[in-house]
């Protein structure tokens, strides 16, 4: 006999299907009957879970934070860097570099097809009014964490640096996904390199001193 989903492993099920759905077949591709047929669930299941497309999209959203933040949020693959007088800021910036990057790695070897759904959402929410609301909101789940982590890196501007973290990031993943370097991604090592230098220019002191002090006028 058959073992019977709970509630939440049945959402879970629909949620990561209508992803699948939408990797492989783009936002026309989503239907609710479509995740029933491919989650090999009996015929009505998705709409009574998500009545309606909106719903069902939601959802989609939802379960990818949830599946994005194990992968690449602080807390989970990134660490948050001690602070304290004793503490050794370039340290810090290693580890982060080393976790950020292999979590970048991971991402682009084994999860591309989440990516893709990824932008799929992406676009549809610059359509639908409603779902930009709900997908910026499931995106605070990583930015104000990540300006935090810039912080505690000893960043003199948080909500920037994280902004250009976030930017960076993305940028890499699209490119070595849909975009020109699809065919040769960069490897752990070159993502860290990447990773570092980002960091250190948001901490070295020099840089910061050119950012405070005003060119002299001539």
């Amino acid at each position: 006999m058959a073992s019977r989903t709970t509630g939440a492993s049945r959402a879970a099920l629909i949620a990561d299907t209508a992803l699948a759905l939408l990797a492989e077949r783009g936002m026309r591709g989503l239907t609710h009957r479509a995740v029933d047929e491919h989650a090999g669930l009996p015929q009505g299941s998705t709409s009574n879970h998500a009545r309606t497309r909106q719903a069902l999209l939601e959802a989609a959203v939802r379960r990818l934070a949830d599946r994005e933040a194990a992968l690449l949020g602080p807390g989970g693959a990134l660490p948050m860097p001690e602070a304290g007088p004793e503490t050794d800021p370039g340290a810090g910036l290693e580890t982060v570099a080393d976790a950020l990057a292999l979590a970048l790695h991971h991402y682009l070897q084994h999860h591309r097809d989440l990516l893709v759904a990824r932008y799929e959402l992406a676009l549809e929410a610059t359509r639908r009014p409603e779902l930009r609301a709900y997908y910026d909101d499931a995106g605070r789940r990583f930015t104000e964490p990540l300006t935090a982590l810039a912080e505690a890196l000893g960043s003199p501007d948080p909500r920037r640096h994280a902004l250009s973290l976030v930017a960076w990031c993305e940028g890499m993943l699209f490119a070595c996904v849909v975009g020109s370097y699809h065919v040769t991604p960069p490897g752990p090592e070159e993502l860290r390199r990447g990773t570092l230098e980002l960091l250190r220019g948001m901490v070295d002191d020099r840089h910061v001193e050119q950012i405070r002090t005003p060119r002299a006028q001539g």
